[in-house]
């Protein structure tokens, strides 16, 4: 699924949309020995208008993030279609409309069986209907119904009580305190799964699309054992490789102004491609035009090639463009760190200042403020403009 797909599905995800609907639901609750202890499992209309609106909430939000960080699309392994598999066995629920008990139960257990779980938590399966209209090539609704999309969307939203604390009892006037022990389910999922994905205008049965809350920190067992797939780098992970590829690479030239200008050229390819629907790779060739616009040296990009395919292998497709990007420039030192505005980064230079590394920060506005307090800068000093003079000598020499 790409941008557009997603936010198609997303769009529609509402009880206002003519052209979707949430047909059944399975809801079960798994106790940290991964025992079911309830299990429930009924048409959509037969929830109220206050369940309704929370089901809405949690199976969407699995919709929700960005590609490449909250949401990646695996392919199941071949294997995963055989009887048992986990592909199989997702189908087979699909297929069902969730309304046979043996493929709901057989898809309950893949989850509980499988999914490494520090706590007791809820799943939310739902089997969902999305009618495809005919679009035109400028993305325009142009007809009817050129089919339906049929899909389960699953969440999985952990458990918890209330915090112990005080209350206010209205009945004797006075303010006491409670321990609540009833399990509330929350409405956020910490993982989630779309089967089949929607891509090209139709189901695709061959892949699945993996939510999680925490980009740095996925399941790995919702990915690998529950449902049979290869895990990929994570977004930290990518953006790690991508700082070993640089240094690598760069090594000593590799400087404050190369790092920033880099961070700002990738910042403008993302803007250029914001209209695609394919998510903005950085492979080797546009790596090597960014590096140069970077001021890199041509003798120092001969080495790019073999570093670049060391870090994404053989099979990479390159890294992914919003997952190297800084939203803010982060200057830090073992005793001192500055956070740069965006606008900001031109403002700070390195240089030396009587044989000492320096930090220097243009003043555009000569009125700052040291732990609250309005601080004068003293400006008068010969010897501080001389020592600029011969900072910008040494830095432009």
């Amino acid at each position: 699924m790409n941008k557009k797909d997603i936010a198609e599905i997303k769009k529609n995800f509402n009880d206002k949309s003519g052209f979707f609907t949430i047909n059944r639901v399975v809801m079960a609750y798994i106790d940290a020995e991964r025992e079911v202890h309830c299990k429930e499992n009924k048409s959509f209309p037969m929830f109220s208008e206050e369940e309704t609106e929370v089901l809405f909430e949690s199976l969407k939000k699995v919709l929700s993030g960005s590609l490449g960080k909250n949401l990646t699309e695996y392919p199941f392994p071949n294997e995963a279609y055989e009887e048992g598999g986990a592909q199989n066995i997702f189908y087979a629920a699909v297929k069902s409309k969730l309304e046979d008990e043996t493929a709901v139960d057989n898809a309950l257990d893949r989850i509980r069986e499988n999914l490494q779980y520090d706590a007791a938590y809820c799943i939310h399966m739902a089997h969902c209907s999305y009618s495809i209209m005919i679009k035109d090539k400028n993305d325009d609704k142009i007809g009817e119904s050129d089919g339906q999309y049929n899909f389960i969307v699953t969440a999985i939203c952990p458990m918890n009580t209330n915090t112990d604390g005080f209350f206010y009892n209205s009945d004797g006037n006075s303010i006491e305190k409670k321990s609540n022990v009833d399990l509330i389910i929350n409405r956020a999922p910490t993982d989630g799964f779309v089967y089949p994905v929607y891509s090209d205008r139709c189901p695709d049965v061959n892949n699945v699309l993996y939510y999680t809350k925490t980009p740095k920190k996925p399941n790995l067992s919702m990915i690998e054992d529950t449902l049979d797939c290869r895990f990929v780098m994570t977004c930290e992970s990518e953006k790690e490789k991508f700082r070993q590829v640089l240094g690598e690479v760069v090594g000593d030239e590799l400087d404050y102004t190369v790092i920033t200008k880099v961070n700002e050229i990738i910042k403008d390819v993302i803007a250029q491609n914001k209209n695609e629907s394919e998510q903005t790779m950085i492979d080797d060739t546009r790596l090597r035009n960014i590096l140069s616009d970077a001021g890199v040296s041509d003798e120092k990009l001969q080495g790019l090639s073999d570093a670049y395919q060391n870090a994404v292998g053989e099979d990479g497709k390159g890294f992914t463009a919003t997952n190297l990007v800084e939203n803010k420039t982060v200057v830090a030192t073992s005793e001192i760190t500055i956070n740069i505005g965006k606008d900001a980064t031109e403002k700070l230079r390195t240089g030396v200042i009587q044989g000492r590394k320096c930090l220097i920060i243009d003043l555009d506005d000569p009125e700052i403020t040291v732990n609250g307090f309005d601080a004068a800068i003293d400006t008068g000093s010969a010897e501080n403009a001389a020592d600029d003079r011969s900072a910008e000598t040494e830095n432009n020499g």
